[in-house]
């Protein structure tokens, strides 16, 4: 099993990236994507059309959010998301443990691209 963990910046606030990682109409907005999420504890998602699926374990409104995804694996892997006001927007920073060996470089590309790039092309877009 293999850690990430890497700091963003977004020009947004932290309640905007708040929200648009917990309601599904602003999720579908940044992926394009369809979503199923339930944004509470012990609530389910389902992103990138269940690319990426999992439970809530924590929230902290505007400020962070623990996940669990769900991989094939006795381990669980946790996804934790803290935000933080930055002078440009929020610093977005993510901590992801217990990745698979076989799935890290594409968790990773996926993290960089698609989840959080998504988010800063959607932000620096409006």
């Amino acid at each position: 099993m293999k850690n990430f963990k890497k700091y963003y910046i977004i020009p947004a606030t932290p309640e905007e990236i708040y929200k648009a990682l917990t309601t599904e109409i602003t999720i579908r907005l940044w992926t394009g994507d369809l979503v199923e999420i339930d944004p509470q504890v012990g609530g389910e998602f389902s992103l990138w059309d269940g690319s990426i699926n999992g439970k809530f374990l924590e929230l902290e409104p505007d400020k962070m959010i623990v996940q669990e995804w769900y991989f094939e694996q006795d381990v669980p892997s946790i996804v934790t998301i803290k935000l933080h006001e930055h002078k440009k927007g929020t610093s977005f920073e993510v901590n992801h443990s217990n990745i698979p060996e076989e799935a890290y470089d594409e968790i990773v590309e996926g993290w960089d691209n698609e989840y959080v790039g998504s988010l800063i092309d959607f932000y620096t877009e409006e």
